[in-house]
């Protein structure tokens, strides 16, 4: 099997069509067809369902697909560091987030690994079920979010766990005293992230139905900044980790809950099985000083 056979299988799979998928890839249909063939024989599987309105992909078609995405992904991925390493001939460290839980000192993480002129930090925004796909393609050395998502090549490790707290527009009426959980569901909420979960939307939606109340979500956005931002033209509230207090706006109040043992995690992801090198041995101490400096209250 070789890398075109799985450029030209996801290409088809994309595409379900032999014709739009030959032109994608600039070659003849013929050659495409027997490339696709030749790869179902070799594993020994169907990959596709011949149909007169086009291809469908089997089970094992899909499961395929996957895998075949990582995989090339990978590829992808190493050749990029392969180039810059042999350009700035540093070490190539990458870190993925989720922008809520870089409010605290996980910059002073990045800042102390930047201190090493042979290492080059690159940071990737996203939600942690994209982390978990990015770890597996290599795309990422380490990701940091608050879902647990189970996948076998992929451990996580809960850091700690830190209280929400609730944005309010400023001089609310819910801003004099913590407000509680069923006064909340009593004013509009903005949730985020409105992609599909699993996400925080999910996980802070699930607080109020696991106390049996209901409440009326007004908006859903992609990221943070843009929730605190109709929270601050008063559309109504959001739930966000203690972190982002530290953003300090003028416009919006972030007030602890009454109920102080409402928490969310900050989860650390890493691929399962491997051996740290020299710079994930670093970033695990710089981590471990952390979670220490949080536990103890030694916290910027």
């Amino acid at each position: 099997m070789e890398l075109r056979h799985l450029r030209y299988f996801v290409a088809v799979a994309e595409q379900r069509n032999f014709t739009r998928a030959a032109e994608k890839l600039f070659i003849a249909q013929p050659p495409l067809t027997r490339a696709i063939k030749q790869l179902e024989e070799e594993i020994g599987v169907e990959l596709f369902i011949r149909k007169a309105r086009g291809l469908e992909l089997t089970s094992g078609g899909t499961y395929f697909l996957a895998h075949a995405q990582q995989i090339l992904d990978k590829v992808e991925a190493t050749i990029a560091d392969t180039r810059r390493i042999a350009t700035n001939r540093k070490t190539i460290f990458s870190i993925g987030f989720v922008p809520s839980v870089f409010y605290g000192q996980l910059p002073l993480m990045v800042r102390r690994l930047r201190q090493n002129k042979n290492l080059e930090i690159v940071l990737h925004e996203l939600k942690t079920r994209e982390q978990i796909d990015a770890l597996k393609a290599g795309k990422i050395d380490i990701g940091f979010g608050r879902l647990r998502i189970e996948d076998p090549e992929v451990e996580q490790q809960s850091l700690f766990d830190e209280p929400l707290i609730a944005a309010l527009p400023a001089g609310h009426p819910l801003t004099a005293r913590p407000p509680s959980m069923k006064e909340l569901s009593e004013v509009p909420m903005v949730a985020f992230p409105s992609s599909a979960g699993p996400n925080f939307a999910d996980l802070t939606l699930g607080l109020f139905r696991r106390r049996g109340l209901k409440v009326n979500v007004i908006q859903q956005v992609n990221d943070l900044q843009t929730a605190l931002s109709l929270v601050a033209s008063d559309m109504g509230f959001t739930l966000v980790p203690e972190q982002v207090r530290h953003l300090q706006r003028e416009d919006v109040e972030f007030m602890p809950l009454e109920d102080d043992n409402i928490t969310t995690p900050v989860i650390a992801s890493r691929r399962k099985g491997e051996n740290p090198n020299a710079i994930m041995r670093l970033t695990n101490t710089i981590l471990a000083e952390l979670v220490n400096n949080r536990m103890t209250g030694r916290y910027p």
